[in-house]
């Protein structure tokens, strides 16, 4: 299993290679691109698989602590818009085919509504979360309990893990982030469940705190990701499994282009996300613009919210 020995630091202490967190606020876009139109439809590629995704409301959304750079304290959360905004999300799964189920929320989690972080899923078989932040550990339980009520057996792992946030399933590899939060030690855990090689990617830019805001699956053979995130032997790593990835800018990566979520043809991406959601379309995927821009305000975006349920 390729890997990066670098045990993760704490939310605000970035790894050597890193720029500080005030290095790069400046660099955070003031006022997001104008919104992606949607193009009209690609009918090069292959269709969507159905899928299946797990979603958690954000009833109970807040920002009440700080646990990455994307957060404020004092920042006012409009938590209706960020309902109706996560609605959409789930409107639009199901209008591209796909099944969605709901946990329901808990108060006093305001991040539970990024299910991505409670478990991974591959080959059904379920890697649950053990989360580094104090604030969202008691989450951890709440969706063990889901997936064993939904008859699933689930691996509680002894390391820090943070589901979906830093394990990503491409055809038959995980790749596995690891320099903020899932520790290097969770990726041997779920080589061993999962019976899948496992590849270990750094993460250098506190920004980019979890895999899957700097990367997502395209398909079984190929990702969209920001080079910038990544230290110099996890780029080189990713040039030689994936010579052919779209690359994104940092603008489109700041825009939470890179935590979006595809099924193989449709391509759910923030609509801020302009130049990446062109690039997408140009290798033959149909970009499906779904706002988020609410929940941006803690960090998340598409995928954080999007649970997916892998049973082959």
């Amino acid at each position: 299993m390729a890997s990066s020995p670098v045990a993760p630091p704490s939310p605000f202490v970035d790894p050597p290679s890193a720029p500080s967190v005030a290095s790069v606020a400046s660099s955070v876009p003031s006022a997001p691109p104008a919104p992606f139109v949607a193009p009209s439809v690609v009918t090069s590629g292959a269709p969507g698989r159905p899928r299946r995704y797990l979603l958690c409301a954000p009833t109970y959304f807040d920002v009440s602590y700080v646990i990455n750079p994307w957060m404020r304290r004092n920042v006012t959360v409009d938590r209706g818009r960020a309902t109706a905004q996560w609605r959409a999300l789930a409107d639009a799964y199901r209008a591209y085919g796909h099944t969605v189920e709901e946990l329901a929320p808990a108060p006093g989690l305001p991040d539970m509504v990024f299910a991505a972080n409670g478990a991974a899923v591959v080959g059904g078989r379920v890697l649950g979360s053990r989360f580094h932040a104090p604030q969202r550990q008691a989450e951890s339980a709440l969706f063990h309990l889901w997936f064993k009520e939904a008859g699933f057996d689930v691996r509680e792992p002894e390391s820090v893990c943070e589901g979906e946030g830093d394990l990503t399933p491409v055809g038959d590899l995980v790749l596995a982030g690891t320099g903020f939060r899932t520790t290097t030690a969770a990726h041997h855990e779920a080589q061993e469940h999962f019976g899948r090689p496992t590849v270990s990617l750094r993460l250098v830019d506190p920004y980019f705190y979890h895999l899957d805001t700097a990367l997502f699956a395209l398909d079984d053979t190929n990702v969209a990701y920001y080079p910038g995130a990544f230290s110099a032997g996890s780029q080189e790593v990713l040039r030689t499994l994936f010579p052919d990835a779209v690359l994104a800018t940092r603008e489109d990566a700041l825009a939470f282009g890179l935590n979006s979520v595809s099924d193989g043809r449709h391509v759910f991406i923030a609509p801020a996300a302009t130049a990446l959601a062109a690039r997408v379309a140009d290798r033959g995927y149909t970009p499906v613009p779904v706002d988020l821009s609410e929940l941006h305000k803690a960090g998340g975006g598409i995928k954080c919210c999007t649970q997916e349920i892998r049973i082959s």
